[in-house]
């Protein structure tokens, strides 16, 4: 294949240039993502010690950070690449690469639309796993700990799954300050302000697991699977709005990728002859 050189170009500089802001966000977003990301392992010693990762039971939330951040950054520098450059293989590669997430999201969203059932059961595995790792990663507690206040539940379904953690299981080979208790971001919160503060002797949030009697005036007891299943139909038309929103980024984004290639490939074209 040869490559041949033009000195007068006629590929449209609208398109060009449009393309490689678009994509200049992307890549700056995938910087800024992988540094947070990079920074958050440092701080948790994961780069001196990578075998942390794999030694961890429940999901690292920096780990999907540095995901997104890869992703954005790759795609956002084959993007300003090759619309700077005219180069139409990087240029394919960027176009490609985002139909391919647009089916995959799409595909996801009818599967978890046809299949409620599997879904529900999958998250609920995952999330009784990640409440067995609360105390092992720092973001995953903090996680946590913001969807369980935000949603006013507490465990996957139902305060009884802290159980599954060491820390607050309640078997009587525990000998942890927390046992039979749940995390302070289950509490009810006080009228006065701040969580119920946990009395001397009676528990987190004032209130043993055994004790359900007192759960509804101290503890959340909705799960946060129910929580969230009634969430997502008080919200659909925001979730559809944010689904419509990246799509058509996507699609925007697909359509200046292949205009500025035929517009390469016209004016190659034309040198031939």
């Amino acid at each position: 294949m040869h490559y041949y050189r033009y000195s007068n170009a006629k590929v449209s500089c609208w398109y060009k240039y449009l393309l490689f802001s678009y994509n200049i966000v992307f890549w700056l977003a995938g910087v800024v993502f992988l540094g947070v990301g990079l920074w958050a392992w440092s701080e948790k010693g994961v780069l001196s010690d990578l075998t942390k990762v794999t030694r961890m039971h429940g999901i690292d939330p920096v780990v999907l950070v540095l995901m997104v951040g890869v992703v954005m950054f790759t795609l956002g520098f084959a993007g300003c690449v090759g619309a700077l450059r005219e180069n139409i293989c990087l240029l394919n590669f960027f176009c490609g690469t985002i139909v391919l997430i647009f089916f995959l999201e799409l595909a996801v969203a009818v599967l978890a639309f046809l299949f409620q059932d599997w879904v529900r059961d999958r998250f609920r595995e995952f999330f009784e796993s990640n409440i067995k790792s609360y105390r092992d990663d720092i973001d995953l507690q903090n996680l946590i700990d913001s969807l369980q206040k935000a949603n006013q539940c507490c465990g996957a379904y139902g305060p009884e799954d802290w159980d599954l953690n060491v820390y607050f299981n309640c078997s009587g080979a525990s000998y942890s300050r927390e046992k039979c208790g749940v995390p302070f971001s289950c509490c009810v919160p006080d009228p006065a302000g701040g969580d119920i503060v946990r009395a001397k002797g009676s528990g987190p949030c004032g209130v043993f697991l055994q004790l359900k009697s007192k759960w509804d005036e101290s503890i959340f007891t909705k799960g946060c699977i129910q929580a969230l299943e009634s969430w997502l139909p008080r919200n659909i038309y925001i979730v559809a709005g944010v689904f419509i929103a990246i799509s058509l980024l996507q699609i925007f984004g697909i359509f200046l990728a292949r205009t500025l290639i035929s517009d390469i490939e016209a004016v190659k074209a034309g040198h031939h002859f």
